[in-house]
């Protein structure tokens, strides 16, 4: 290969992560239909040059510019899951509000609320405030913030695969459990 076709390459990859900040891995490769050791061999390259900053958070890896900072760069990773969007756009259009009624407004099981919000927590974007009865709300941490990071994400056509099977599996065990239930 020649060193401008792999500098012709390298240069897609930068710009696929430039246009995609928090882009994963596998979609990197997919996009680009590039083969994995490709990717690998230009994304090193890429980061020894200080192009590219590497981050693994939640199973996989995502790659960024180096002009986000800590904190967009969490948001972002988070942001790329469908589930977690569609949490953090339920409480920008509804307000504070109560988990279950998230959870029953974006449509998944409240385990699966849990299991996103406790990413949406630890990336600060989401609080959960108590009242003196010990009520939980879930509030948005940084909504102008957010507002810019959700603008920069979209996503792929296999991550929102991923996450609607989560929702299909979660609704069918939500049935069982019910069916269940009732014949006790």
């Amino acid at each position: 290969m020649s060193d401008q076709t792999m500098t012709g390459t390298r240069n897609r990859i930068a710009q696929q992560v430039r246009r995609n900040p928090g882009i994963h891995f596998n979609e990197l490769t997919r996009t680009l239909d590039l083969a994995p050791g490709q990717v690998q061999y230009h994304l090193r390259k890429l980061q020894r040059s200080d192009d590219v900053l590497e981050e693994s958070l939640y199973g996989r890896t995502h790659y960024y510019t180096p002009d986000y900072g800590t904190w967009e760069r969490g948001a972002l990773a988070v942001l790329r899951r469908e589930t977690a969007r569609d949490v953090l756009v339920y409480l920008m259009a509804n307000g504070p509000s109560a988990p279950n009624a998230v959870a029953d407004g974006v449509n998944i099981a409240r385990s699966t609320l849990e299991w996103h919000l406790n990413h949406l927590v630890e990336q600060d974007l989401v609080e959960k405030q108590r009242d003196a009865r010990n009520h939980v709300t879930l509030v948005i941490t940084h909504p102008e913030e957010t507002a810019r990071m959700l603008r920069l994400v979209e996503p792929s056509i296999a991550d929102r695969l991923v996450d609607r099977f989560t929702r299909l599996v979660d609704g069918l065990l939500a049935t069982e459990q019910a069916k269940n239930g009732d014949n006790e």
